[in-house]
């Protein structure tokens, strides 16, 4: 375990060390994998990297359940670390500092308990999520770097299509200045590590339905709003979201 008095504010309540869970999962079936050799200078356990791009929602209890598994192989068996792009059909998570009072609708979508840093969000179609199950001890086992990298991997992603992606001093995420003092969060970050290694992940708006955002107060954060590329004037396709993503975490992990 990693005593939580090691992070600054910036990280703090983010990310949590948790005891291993011992639920396996069945093979899922809407889904294609690509492998990549990793760096020579990696010394991962696991010979390859796999991308995985799911064609249909996946249920979010599925996606648990399939990185429990995958953390366990890579932790255990030397299984291959795993990017997984896909979306989720309409549900909130609570991540571990969640508060009650950011519940605003408890009837609108499922919610979902998880350990992942951070607090309420919501997932549904139209935004990609990117599950990351990484072996950091390998990669370099620094969790404040290894959000700072998340996040410039995101910023540099959205400078592909002309949007100008920013950090926050103390929040975790990467947002969009709209002018005259206001802002919005186009893509969150939660991440969960096990003896370091990584799950959960990032979502990033592409078009998803913003007013499904009503029922939370999305993030903890209630002054600031949310955008996607869509409400920026940004037509674009998941797919090729996901080619610029997959191509700048390339050069970003150096894979």
């Amino acid at each position: 375990m990693i005593s939580p008095h090691i992070f600054d504010p910036y990280m703090r309540g983010m990310i949590k060390i948790i005891r291993l869970l011992t639920e396996t999962c069945n093979k899922h079936t809407n889904s294609k994998s690509i492998y990549l050799n990793q760096p020579k200078n990696n010394t991962a356990s696991s010979s390859t990297l796999e991308w995985k791009f799911s064609a249909k929602p996946v249920p979010y209890e599925y996606a648990v359940r399939a990185m429990e598994a995958r953390v366990a192989k890579i932790r255990g068996t030397g299984g291959r670390e795993l990017v997984w792009f896909l979306e989720h059909p309409p549900l909130y998570t609570a991540g571990a500092t969640s508060k009650d009072s950011h519940l605003l609708n408890h009837d609108l979508f499922p919610v979902h308990q998880t350990g992942r840093g951070g607090q309420y969000t919501y997932h549904g179609p139209g935004q990609r999520v990117v599950y990351l199950m990484l072996d950091l001890k390998n990669r370099g086992p620094d969790l404040h770097q290894f959000v700072r990298d998340l996040e410039q991997w995101l910023i540099d992603s959205l400078a592909s299509f002309g949007i100008s992606g920013e950090r926050r001093q103390g929040r975790v995420g990467v947002w969009v200045d709209q002018g005259n003092g206001r802002e919005a969060k186009i893509a969150a970050l939660g991440i969960r590590v096990r003896r370091w290694v990584s799950f959960h992940g990032i979502s990033l708006n592409v078009a998803p339905d913003l007013s499904h955002y009503d029922g939370i107060v999305a993030c903890g954060i209630p002054e600031h709003g949310v955008t996607s590329f869509s409400a920026l004037g940004v037509s674009v396709s998941l797919d090729e979201v996901d080619k610029v993503l997959k191509e700048k975490f390339k050069a970003q992990f150096g894979i």
